[in-house]
């Protein structure tokens, strides 16, 4: 059984050209008036006498610079979620977390070598007087290895192995890291205190970041939840191992969400309620209900298929930006693989287009597993969608978006022969990594501008 849901026209928050290179200056510049700091703290004139303790000095600065963007990163605030979008805010949110850990690796070496140096001792004891005789350096101990447990559980290999519910609670411990290692800077760190710009800043760089934390990951999320108030409505089953959860609550035409955005859910009831998982809308939000869609590949997706109604619904987000917000022309060229067609299809509800000018390519391995198919080909003929099924097991002869029944000829041909205008369209992508990886080498090399194509994924 399902449900189509009355669409409900939004006026979506403008994403500001300027907003991301703003963001992305104000990072650069931060590193560089660190650098600064050091440098007016003669940093540069010692390194002639005490190398080591001079690098460690701008090792530890630029760590914990870093520090404080990489929290800024993915403290959602939301003019900055909007302009990069999830995934690449993630991507570099990894990026400059491993160079800050890795910074402060060398600022901890640095520093005790310069130290046992100075003091003619050994590495190994000059490194335990430090940590058991200078002011706040065991909070700092404690803190550094709570960051390197962050580290080591968010490299690529770990990452497969945890539950995305394990690793964003484990991810936690980032916040106490930073927390913990600021006693040591304002107590024995001369660089932080050496002036009162230099005090300033750094007073200043700890309250953005706390202040965004609280904000936007704590303010916000509690207040639209008691706005809100969301409950489950009924579960309903959409085919092998796929619901659906229908949610109803209060003043949700002023719930500033749109097609494409997803949330982090967690439901009121039995073992995992604490753990928040990602998913999309799958229909437009019409101001009255909202609906998610999930397919059983874990135990936080299979939950849902137990949920009763009246079942309290917790939230935070919306977020993404595969939305109308960055569109770009009139036609829209939509990709989606298995459960990657929960955002499309909602997209596909909502977006203005004319009949002819969208199409809808829907890649999976049976028939039997097409989801929405009846909704999809009544919002087809109602609004004059061109859809192409794709089924059938996968190439295993090169990386496609096709099944292997195509002829082995370019993906880019088969798109330009499918949709011979489709560097006039915008392209909307939703699916696993490699296939969606796929279809944008395909439409760029079919011609399609590179602000046209737009994907997103639950980086994490």
């Amino acid at each position: 059984m399902s449900t189509t849901l009355t669409v409900r026209r939004v006026a979506h928050p403008a994403v500001r050209a300027w907003w991301r290179d703003a963001a992305g200056l104000t990072a650069w510049l931060s590193v560089l008036f660190v650098v600064a700091l050091w440098v007016s703290g003669r940093g540069l004139q010692d390194l002639g006498s005490d190398f080591f303790t001079s690098t460690g000095r701008l090792t530890g600065l630029l760590s914990a610079d870093l520090l404080l963007l990489q929290l800024l990163l993915m403290a959602r605030i939301p003019w900055v979620e909007r302009s990069y979008g999830q995934d690449e805010l993630a991507r570099r949110h990894r990026l400059v977390g491993f160079t800050s850990i890795t910074l402060l690796a060398a600022h901890l070496v640095l520093i005790t070598l310069g130290y046992a140096a100075a003091d003619r001792s050994g590495v190994l004891a000059e490194a335990w007087a430090l940590v058991t005789t200078y002011p706040g350096m065991l909070l700092a101990a404690a803190g550094t290895a709570a960051l390197g447990m962050v580290a080591v559980t968010s490299v690529r290999a770990a990452r497969r192995r945890l539950r995305y519910e394990s690793w964003h609670l484990l991810h936690l411990y980032a916040y106490l890291g930073a927390a913990l290692a600021l006693p040591h800077q304002l107590w024995t760190g001369a660089d932080f205190t050496a002036s009162p710009v230099a005090t300033a800043f750094w007073w200043t760089a700890y309250a953005a970041a706390a202040g965004a934390v609280l904000v936007f990951r704590v303010g916000r999320p509690v207040w639209l939840n008691a706005r809100h108030r969301l409950v489950v409505e009924q579960v309903v089953p959409e085919g092998p191992g796929v619901v659906s959860v229908y949610l109803r609550g209060r003043d949700l035409d002023r719930l500033p969400v749109a097609a494409g955005q997803f949330f982090v859910w967690r439901f009121g009831s039995g073992p995992g309620r604490t753990r928040g998982k990602p998913f999309s809308l799958s229909a437009a939000p019409d101001g009255q209900r909202l609906r998610i869609t999930a397919k059983d590949l874990g135990e936080g997706s299979r939950r849902l298929a137990t949920l009763r109604p009246g079942t309290p619904a917790w939230f935070e987000g919306p977020y993404g930006r595969l939305t109308a917000n960055v569109r770009k022309g009139r036609k829209l060229a939509l990709f989606a693989s298995g459960i990657g067609i929960t955002p499309l299809r909602a997209l596909l509800e909502e977006l203005p287009y004319r009949s002819g000018d969208a199409v809808l390519f829907l890649r999976t391995g049976r028939q039997a597993d097409l989801l929405f198919r009846r909704e999809i080909e009544d919002l087809a003929a109602r609004r004059g969608v061109r859809i192409h099924y794709l089924l059938g097991r996968r190439s295993r002869d090169r990386a496609s978006w096709l099944p292997a029944g195509y002829a082995p000829m370019p993906d880019e041909q088969v798109l330009r022969h499918l949709v011979p205008d489709i560097a006039d369209h915008d392209v909307y992508v939703c699916g696993p990594d490699a296939w969606t990886a796929a279809v944008l080498d395909s439409a760029r090399h079919a011609g399609v501008p590179g602000d046209r194509i737009h994907a997103e994924r639950f980086a994490w």
